[in-house]
């Protein structure tokens, strides 16, 4: 659905793994396949804001009417989102970056020549942390993937790294969040949470936009902008809870 206001979100979003090299052809990453975040920068350009997707390997197209940034590493991608952060209102960190790379990346193949190699790992920069330090009146948005204690895990998450929202997931053997299927989630805000059960990404996007654009333009919670899909709790069973009023962005 277009915006509510007519007025366009300057939106950084992040999408995809990283990989961190042990050598020439070997690396470190994870099961993202980006589609949240490819999901989100689609429906974003089609509501009319500005969009600026930096992304880790996908095998997926860059989505029309945005900028697309490809990066590999996590070193890359904090390189890209601090180039972009001060042009941005709005930033939807949905990229799974890894929290560690090897320390001395081989220069040439390792040879099988050992039953054992041991690899000294160090850490990657927390960019979304990173953000939360200096994000001034900036809407910021991370996602959360928790095997255990999600809610309160994600919580943690949201005060700790100053975000506006936190976008929690369930992670399992018997359940991924990876993938173009449908999947389930919590948007948690500061003063609200909304249950999203078994939606597709497209849809969960834009359920996330809708909690976005309402900080973004300081929407009375008198104004419903439920999307369809989601479902809130107990205390919000009929529309979303306005989260903290913020002042509305300039264009």
């Amino acid at each position: 659905m277009p915006n509510p206001s007519g007025t366009a979100i300057r939106l950084l979003i992040t999408a995809g793994p990283t990989r961190e090299y042990i050598d020439p052809v070997r690396f470190i990453s994870n099961p993202s396949t980006g589609a949240i975040g490819y999901a989100l920068a689609t429906a974003a350009a089609t509501r009319g804001h500005r969009v600026v997707l930096v992304s880790g390997p996908t095998h997926l197209s860059p989505p029309a009417g945005v900028r697309f940034v490809a990066v590999e590493s996590a070193v890359q991608m904090q390189r890209q989102v601090n180039r972009f952060f001060p042009w941005a209102q709005a930033v939807i960190a949905a990229a799974a970056v890894g929290d560690y790379r090897p320390r001395r990346p081989a220069r040439t193949k390792i040879k099988k020549e050992n039953t054992r190699l041991r690899l000294d790992l160090m850490r990657n920069p927390d960019i979304l942390e990173g953000l939360g330090q200096r994000k001034g009146a900036k809407i910021l948005i991370g996602f959360a993937l928790e095997s255990a204690n999600m809610r309160a895990n994600a919580r943690a998450k949201l005060e700790k790294k100053n975000l506006d929202l936190i976008v929690a997931n369930r992670c399992s053997r018997r359940q991924s969040p990876f993938g173009s299927g449908r999947t389930s989630a919590v948007i948690i805000g500061r003063h609200a949470e909304t249950y999203c059960a078994a939606v597709s990404k497209m849809r969960l996007a834009g359920i996330i936009l809708d909690r976005m654009e309402r900080l973004c333009y300081s929407l009375p919670a008198s104004v419903p902008i439920r999307a369809a899909g989601a479902r809130g709790t107990k205390k919000q069973s009929r529309q979303y809870t306005a989260d903290k009023a913020l002042k509305r962005p300039h264009s």
